[in-house]
């Protein structure tokens, strides 16, 4: 007996955002929705793990502010094309938080590490 269920991969996400005057505001505007949607995901493409990327300013001194430069997610799907089209729905791509220039999506594999 044959398993008919598709492989299923992981899928990383690296999402800087845009550099203009008003990325950062744009983020924080939509954040909520964003933040809604993407625990919200589930069927054909989950996220099992979404962090927010930060200037390296932000961890330079005790008690700098952190600034949001961009998004780290790990997605699983069957295909890229899945998560391509999960991305290109998320609000932060849709009202030009991230930089659609610079977006990588890649499969990766490897062993879980242990806690």
């Amino acid at each position: 007996m044959t398993d008919s269920q598709p492989p299923v991969y992981q899928f990383l996400l690296f999402a800087p955002d845009k550099t203009d005057a008003g990325s950062l505001a744009r983020r924080l505007a939509v954040r909520e929705k964003h933040l809604e949607t993407a625990k919200a995901l589930s069927g054909a493409v989950t996220l099992k793990l979404g962090r927010a990327l930060l200037s390296p300013e932000s961890i330079a001194a005790p008690g700098a502010p952190q600034t949001m430069v961009g998004s780290v997610l790990i997605y699983q799907a069957a295909s890229l094309d899945a998560v391509r089209a999960v991305v290109e729905r998320d609000v932060y791509y849709t009202s030009g938080v991230w930089d659609p220039e610079r977006l990588v999506i890649l499969p990766f594999a490897g062993l879980a590490l242990p806690e």
